[in-house]
């Protein structure tokens, strides 16, 4: 008699799918059902290595890209938790220095939803869960943990002494969720401060830096502020960083545009400030020239989608998806004309919440040709027609395509002096879509 063959087990995409059905009916910003599992899985978020927590609206991403490869630089090991992924989960995770293997990762899943037992869970929470649970089997010398939405309520904000508690810039962003107002989101935000543990910010707006400095003096937290305690600047294309301690004359960040200076000089006083690993100015100096994180203002120079476009055109990626995010790009992209000028051209797409007219602003004096497309397979993305109509109420010159592809392709049939520049961008939920179809993936 032939015995029956055991059943296949469960993919990560099978289990997913259940946790998504777990899914509160709304959205509800809460640290219960965190707590709630962190305890059934014998709380290891308390046995992880010193923990440097990221919040803020832009730059949390490269921030922390440049902690991790100052650090690693120095020989230390780094666990990593960013969000989102653009093309695979595993993105999000790296384990002292790599990404998540695929069996680890499914494993570290399937023990979380046993733990669960069918309670109301959101994904991210689960996320965060298997994170701090495969932290705490690893070994490693620091963690880089990055807030998802917001901070007060957000999952990471289960650690009750962090390292540090580190602010990119805080701009208008997520108002459905955080508060229509800069005051009520850098308050939301400024909800990861703990008692007496050092706050490092970005140069801040007035009113954010009045709210960080007040949560930081209620908790007797130290605060190392840019233009402060610390000071970050361009000199002859170098980095050149100065706090209480010296100065720093570094090579200027491998990332693309002048914003990069000043997350890179956030990450360098960080570490500074916290002095507790030995990082000499050559980890520093390699950290900063090596970083790499994708989707912003990330070159793209082969695969299918690049092939596709007009012959020796620029094509440039960026997940930025807000006005400040705009900015940003849209200053790394002056600095790009002054040095070749080139016509430029905006493919965007944006989820249907966002400020799509705020956001396609600041390239009102740069371009005045923008190409709409739908973020594909993504629930809640902005229809083209409604991103055309923000355009053209800023006088933009707008068509609609159907997909990145097409659009990349009508392009080949414009007459052009000089092959374009194209800017991609409007998402990170559009950039993965992008890195995933050139066949480029985050590695």
């Amino acid at each position: 008699m032939s015995m029956a063959a055991a059943p296949a087990p469960d993919t990560l995409g099978e289990i997913l799918a259940r946790l998504s059905a777990l899914h509160p009916a709304a959205i509800d910003l809460s640290l219960d059902r965190m707590t709630r599992l962190l305890a059934q899985l014998d709380h290891p978020e308390a046995k992880l290595p010193p923990v440097i927590h990221v919040a803020g609206t832009n730059g949390k991403g490269s921030t922390i890209a440049y902690l991790r490869a100052i650090c690693e630089a120095a020989g230390l090991r780094v666990h990593v938790f960013t969000s989102p992924h653009l093309v695979r989960l595993h993105e999000s995770i790296r384990l002292a220095g790599a990404l998540v293997g695929d069996d680890e990762l499914l494993a570290a899943y399937a023990h979380c939803e046993r733990v669960n037992a069918g309670a109301p869970i959101t994904l991210f929470e689960v996320e965060t869960a298997v994170a701090f649970t495969l932290f705490a089997k690893h070994p490693a010398d620091v963690v880089l943990l990055e807030v998802g939405l917001g901070g007060r309520l957000d999952a990471t904000n289960v650690i009750e002494k962090p390292a540090a508690c580190v602010f990119t810039p805080i701009g208008i962003d997520h108002t459905d969720f955080l508060g229509d107002t800069l005051l009520k989101i850098a308050a939301e935000k400024a909800g990861i401060i703990k008692r007496r543990v050092p706050v490092i910010t970005a140069e801040q707006s007035p009113e954010v830096t009045a709210v960080i400095e007040q949560q930081a003096r209620k908790g007797h937290a130290p605060t190392y502020s840019a233009g402060q305690e610390w000071h970050v600047g361009v000199e002859r294309g170098r980095l050149v960083y100065q706090d209480d301690r010296g100065l720093m004359d570094l090579a200027a960040p491998k990332l693309f545009g002048r914003h990069q200076f000043g997350n890179a000089g956030l990450a360098i006083a960080t570490l500074r400030a916290l002095d507790l690993f030995k990082i000499d100015s050559a980890a520093y100096e390699a950290g900063v020239a090596r970083a790499e994180w994708p989707a912003r203002m990330q070159r793209l120079t082969s695969g299918r989608l690049v092939e596709i476009a007009p012959k020796d055109s620029e094509i440039w990626l960026d997940g930025g998806h807000n006005a400040d995010g705009g900015r940003v790009v849209a200053a790394a992209l002056g600095d790009l004309e002054e040095r070749v000028s080139r016509p430029l051209v905006a493919i965007v797409g944006m989820m249907a919440n966002k400020d799509a007219a705020g956001f396609l602003a600041n390239f009102a004096g740069l371009t005045r040709h923008i190409i709409a497309v739908e973020i594909p397979d993504r629930v809640g993305a902005m229809t083209p027609e409604a991103l055309a109509d923000a355009a053209r109420s800023l006088g933009m010159r707008v068509e609609i395509s159907a997909s990145v592809a097409a659009a990349l392709t009508s392009l080949t049939k414009l007459a052009y002096e000089v092959p374009p520049r194209i800017l991609i961008a409007g998402s990170l939920y559009l950039a993965g879509h992008v890195l995933a179809e050139n066949g480029t993936p985050p590695a």
